[in-house]
């Protein structure tokens, strides 16, 4: 058995998890967040003990060594000392072209991340920087890589290229990197096994505050609807998806906008946020239900976009095995899994609305009996893939 730390640096929080491998078990879990301003907070759960307790944590490395003072505790703590932590897997949002498959940390890893933060600049940096503060802590375990956009090396080039001038692939490798590609890969392998085969098409639909589909064919990814950043697509929580470039132009070149500020506003102000006021489904819900006509049209438009790619997909594969809804999103919203499986007969898809209705944090099927397409909810488990990653690096 193996101790693995799973850390997840963003830019001002820290999530963590110690995974007992080969078994599975979580010893310890929990979040640090605000990093960096006046008033934080460490959130630490455990089988013996939990607790939040808020305090100054003034960068990354005073996160990790407050996360290492719970996992060490000698009356409630998990381990006894940094070296029972022989590898730490870390999430890397963007590898780029430049990284395939998860990787052991070394220094050329590190230029490497770093070269890549102007294609991720909300993500990489954090990243990096959580990978030196536990290089720092726990300077026995070796550091491992595991990259989003890995799982989306294996799409084509007739799916991953934009029909732009060569030299922007070929200089600038400007192309579809995607991503959510940990939990993409973790969903996809688990509806195999409930499905009993490997030979599947599946479109697996990962719907959080960012949201991504993706077609996975025999277990590859072969096409994903975000690109080469991630606001492309469906409609998010703030990101506005797919839309028309002329849009961008006319805000730039008739309405006076700066191109930062029409980022600003496709990333922060867009999708759900800007249709709505709202950007948590849970308030749009409430909201369309009490008859607020926007938050219906919003709801209608988010189906509306997941439904219009399952069938691009579905055609892309030339055949449909199951549909896959995951994240937070995915796992709990019982209004939008119904719409956008109603009406899509043509599709052999019918959905179990009583088993639909049902809140549970367990795998489950929820298409109906005579449904050609099987219709599953999977809860991702990115931590849980990254320490069957890391494991296998160092076995």
């Amino acid at each position: 058995m193996k101790n693995i730390l799973i850390i997840n640096s963003g830019s001002s929080s820290l999530k963590f998890q110690l995974i007992k491998m080969p078994s599975e078990e979580v010893m310890a879990s929990g979040l640090v967040e605000r990093i960096g301003q006046e008033s934080g907070k460490v959130h630490y759960k455990s089988e013996k003990f939990s607790t939040s307790e808020e305090m100054h944590v003034e960068d990354h490395s005073v996160a990790l060594k407050e996360v290492t003072k719970y996992l060490m505790h000698t009356e409630n703590g998990v381990i006894n000392d940094p070296a029972d932590i022989p590898a730490i897997g870390h999430r890397v949002v963007h590898g780029g072209a430049s990284f395939s498959d998860t990787i052991i940390i070394n220094e050329q890893v590190k230029s490497k991340i770093k070269e890549l933060f102007s294609l991720a600049p909300l993500h990489n940096p954090p990243n990096l920087k959580g990978i030196e503060v536990a290089e720092e802590i726990f300077p026995k375990a070796q550091q491992v890589a595991v990259f989003d956009t890995a799982f989306h090396q294996t799409i084509p080039s007739r799916a991953n290229r934009y029909a732009i001038p060569n030299d922007f692939f070929e200089k600038e490798h400007i192309q579809v990197y995607g991503f959510h590609g940990t939990s993409h890969k973790y969903v996809s392998e688990k509806a195999n096994e409930l499905l009993g085969k490997k030979t599947t098409k599946l479109v697996t639909v990962h719907l959080g505050n960012g949201c991504s589909m993706t077609a996975v064919m025999d277990g590859q990814s072969v096409d994903h609807t975000l690109g080469f950043g991630p606001v492309n697509g469906l409609i998010m929580g703030t990101r506005s998806g797919d839309i028309d470039q002329s849009v961008i132009f006319y805000m730039i070149e008739q309405l006076g906008y700066s191109a930062q500020e029409v980022s600003d506003l496709l990333h922060h102000k867009s999708g759900m946020l800007g249709l709505t006021g709202y950007s948590d489904l849970r308030d749009i819900e409430d909201q369309a239900e009490k008859g607020n006509r926007e938050c219906q049209l919003a709801l209608e438009m988010n189906a509306y976009r997941i439904k219009k790619y399952i069938g691009a997909y579905a055609a892309v594969m030339n055949g449909l095995d199951a549909i896959v809804f995951t994240a937070g999103i995915g796992e709990n919203s019982n209004v939008i899994r119904k719409m956008v499986c109603n009406d899509m007969d043509f599709l052999g898809v019918s959905l179990n609305e009583k088993e639909n209705d049902i809140r549970s944090k367990e795998n489950r099927l929820i298409s109906s009996e005579n449904s050609r397409v099987k219709v599953y909810v999977i809860p991702t488990n990115e931590e849980l893939e990254i320490a069957k990653q890391t494991l296998n690096m160092i076995s």
